[in-house]
């Protein structure tokens, strides 16, 4: 198992198109739309071989916790494992090299389809309601899971308070 991380703006054209197919297929969609956002991201690559089955992204996103200062978050995206990989320990291998390289954050963040598996890394379930701030109006998401995870930078969670992002233009969490 070979575990990479690499910046957005130094992977190479393979990694990008790797990721692309692989992300593509676990999602069912055009992956090719989020890795063509002007973002910028990390990226955490796990490798059988030559051949990319798992993958973690991290980006830049700010959050606040009730009324307090605004949180420097690495909020996760596109984790994914290849299905004839899972259960091999490649994708948690891959969040755990990510979990490790976010330690400098205020706090980590993502919103899961299964948030099991995430909570068996470490990850909580955000209680609270969850926010979306735009134009300077928040609005209540329902219906949304957010999982956090801890670094040696977040302190005292009220994980019942209230969380909110900033708005941005594809998915709001």
């Amino acid at each position: 198992m070979d575990i990479r991380t690499v910046p957005g703006d130094a992977l190479t054209l393979a990694q990008t198109t790797q990721i692309i197919e692989l992300c593509s297929e676990v999602f069912r969609l055009d992956y090719a739309f989020y890795m063509n956002l002007d973002l910028p991201r990390v990226h955490v690559l796990g490798y059988a071989g030559e051949r990319l089955v798992a993958h973690a992204l991290w980006l830049f996103r700010r959050l606040r916790i009730g009324t307090g200062p605004w949180f420097e978050a690495a909020y996760v995206e596109g984790v994914a494992t290849h299905a004839d990989f899972r259960r091999q320990g490649y994708g948690s291998a891959v969040m755990r090299r990510l979990q490790d390289a976010i330690r400098g954050f205020d706090l980590g963040a993502l919103s899961p389809r299964e948030p099991g598996w995430y909570e068996r890394l470490g990850w909580e379930r955000w209680q609270g309601p969850l926010l979306i701030v735009k134009d300077g109006a928040a609005e209540v998401t329902p219906d949304v899971c957010v999982l956090v995870y801890r670094t040696p930078r977040t302190g005292a969670l009220d994980l019942a308070a209230p969380l909110t992002g900033e708005w941005r233009p594809f998915e709001l969490w």
